[in-house]
């Protein structure tokens, strides 16, 4: 008869995202994500799979997570740049409070760059489903006439993307409050009419 797992799955898997943010897939140990999760190597294996099989549910949990909570913040406005702000300003506060791990989106792409295709498809699909929020957000925008009537939407979501990329770039490195606050400050002077 096989024993009853003895931990928790979601936090163990919490501990993994966090281990995997730190230090990559590749500078990511088993021993490393067995004192991480707390758990055996045979839970391990029994439970997740294989480390690679773990950094991918690694990877889609914690992407599809940080992305519900930055469309959340874009979406909880009516006005679009107070939204695109909270996003934007989101991410940085938590970045800076601790409260978010390093991004571990980000730590994929720098890593495997196109090279995985396992990788990328993760990647691919949150960027995708944000670049086409912030498209629809700012197409909200200039209907309104929050934003510039010549504003190029599609255009206006790939700056944005880089913007949200570029702030998790800049943190990871160590930029201040001010700094970040004042990219995300330029980024919406840049979409204002």
């Amino acid at each position: 008869m096989a024993r009853p797992r003895e931990f928790d799955r979601d936090t163990a898997l919490q501990r993994a995202i966090e281990t995997f943010a730190a230090h990559g897939f590749e500078g990511t140990s088993t021993p490393m994500l067995l004192e991480a999760m707390k758990i055996g190597r045979q839970s391990l294996y029994d439970t997740f799979g294989d480390k690679r099989s773990l950094y991918l549910e690694a990877l889609r949990r914690y992407s599809e997570e940080s992305t519900g909570a930055t469309l959340s913040a874009m979406f909880a406005s009516d006005r679009v740049l107070q939204g695109i702000e909270h996003a934007l300003l989101g991410f940085v506060d938590d970045a800076l409070s601790g409260a978010a791990p390093a991004c571990l989106g980000i730590h994929a792409i720098t890593e495997f760059g196109t090279s995985q295709p396992d990788v990328r498809a993760v990647t691919d699909a949150v960027g995708h489903r944000t670049l086409l929020a912030f498209e629809s957000r700012l197409r909200d925008g200039i209907e309104r006439g929050e934003l510039a009537a010549d504003l190029d939407a599609s255009a206006g979501a790939q700056f944005l993307l880089a913007t949200l990329s570029g702030l998790k770039v800049a943190a990871r490195g160590g930029a201040s409050q001010a700094a970040l606050h004042g990219i995300v400050g330029v980024a919406l002077r840049a979409l204002s009419p």
